[in-house]
């Protein structure tokens, strides 16, 4: 089953056929990025207690993001906190164009948030270029209320998520890809809303999400001619709020991975991250990765379905608790 939910290519894929594939989709950037970006916002709330980012990116990569600017205050405003991020070395902001485009080796989700700590909304609308980002969903995965042995994700209306904490947060965690050489893709991960300790963040061999984590296969080995799969990212470490995030670089490159699915879950003591046996739980969170816009693919600000603008699609899932 291949779901589209208002602009990301693919929340979930789920394979109707005895067989294990990888998930495919298409669709425009504008929908995909507005999406992507929708969900950041409720990812990263703003709040006076910041979460840290473990950075170990050292190769510098453009992004880009939409911020409301109505005068040259709110671009200093922006600009100023931007420069006091940790990586950042050079902030254009556009006025006219209500566009912030910046340069360093600063996680995107630590610039969301930044921006949004000045009391402003902030799209992010590309990053790195043409065909060279991609994102990952994570959500957990319940029963099917109406029936059937196929999982859905917590945001389907039909996932029975009685006693679950998926109603306070469908979405537990966000994954953006930016490749930046032939052999290195940066990796910023997000996970909110799960119990504290160290988990462990893998792509899979497959994009089959109809029976959640556990039908996504081994960990990707990407013909590495190693004993050490590709696909293993690390771990991530969850404090007591349930927050977390990591800005990490692997070798690998953008296409390889997309429609593979990512897993994020609780890491067993004494138990190799390759061999950890995964199952759906409250701690385990899983999507597909899509391609997403790169810095200057995204230039719409109309939906062509709907007729609204970026940002009244936002005040629309504001309305619908996504913040």
């Amino acid at each position: 089953m291949l779901r589209y939910l208002h602009g990301i290519s693919f929340r979930s894929f789920a394979a109707t056929s005895g067989c294990v594939c990888l998930g495919f989709a298409t669709e425009s950037y504008f929908h995909r990025n507005r999406r992507e970006t929708l969900l950041y916002q409720n990812i990263y709330p703003v709040t006076t207690n910041k979460m840290a980012v473990q950075n170990q990116v050292k190769t510098p990569f453009q992004t880009l993001f939409a911020v409301p600017m109505t005068c040259d205050h709110c671009v200093k405003s922006i600009t100023d906190a931007l420069y006091s991020l940790e990586g950042v070395t050079k902030v254009d902001a556009n006025l006219k164009e209500q566009l912030v485009a910046v340069e360093g080796t600063a996680a995107p989700s630590a610039i969301v948030s930044a921006i949004e700590a000045t009391g402003r909304d902030a799209i992010l609308r590309g990053t790195g270029a043409s065909n060279s980002a991609a994102v990952c969903i994570l959500e957990t995965y319940h029963r099917n209320a109406k029936g059937g042995e196929a999982l859905v994700p917590a945001s389907a209306p039909e996932a029975a998520t009685e006693g679950s904490e998926a109603g306070d947060r469908e979405v537990r965690g966000l994954a953006r890809m930016v490749q930046v050489s032939p052999t290195t893709t940066l990796v910023d991960l997000t996970v909110r809303g799960v119990a504290p300790g160290t988990y462990a963040a893998s792509i899979r061999e497959y994009g089959d999400l109809k029976f959640g984590a556990t039908s996504t296969g081994p960990v990707w080995a990407g013909s590495s001619g190693t004993t050490q799969p590709r696909g293993i990212l690390g771990t991530v470490q969850v404090g007591s709020d349930g927050r977390a995030a990591v800005f990490l670089d692997r070798p690998f490159q953008v296409w390889e991975v997309i429609g593979h699915a990512m897993v994020v879950s609780r890491q067993e003591d004494g138990v190799a991250e390759a061999e950890s046996e995964l199952k759906n739980d409250e701690n385990t969170v899983v999507g597909v990765i899509a391609r997403s816009a790169g810095m200057w693919d995204n230039d719409k600000t109309v939906c062509s379905c709907t007729g609204k603008t970026l940002w009244e699609e936002r005040k629309d899932e504001v309305k619908k608790g996504m913040i």
